[in-house]
């Protein structure tokens, strides 16, 4: 899914139904759907380069998501990995919990 494209000399995002939209409207909350996105999904953007986008703000705008969004994407595993691993002591530690529980009432 690309989530950033460079068209006409400007710079736009993906909206949530699939069209784009200029980077100068992104939102705090569109900013979060394209990070979950990019945790999440298989994403792609246009690379960043200075002389295809003719607005100063929107070279600033797209090069500083395009920065984050890439490097999320490719830390992607990275993230799954440690959330997951956050839960899992506290996930064995409940299972022992429940296994002696079951051992108590059987006796």
């Amino acid at each position: 899914m690309k989530l950033l494209k460079i068209e006409n000399n400007r710079g736009h995002f993906v909206l949530a139904d699939g069209r784009f939209e200029s980077l100068d409207k992104l939102t705090k909350e569109d900013l979060l759907r394209l990070v979950d996105l990019s945790l999440t999904e298989e994403v792609d953007f246009d690379d960043y380069e200075d002389s295809s986008l003719a607005n100063q703000a929107h070279q600033i705008i797209y090069k500083s998501v395009y920065e984050k969004l890439t490097e999320l994407a490719s830390r992607r595993e990275e993230f799954t990995d440690e959330s997951e691993g956050l839960y899992v002591e506290e996930y064995d530690r409940y299972r022992a919990e429940l296994s002696g529980d079951d051992d108590q009432a059987v006796n």
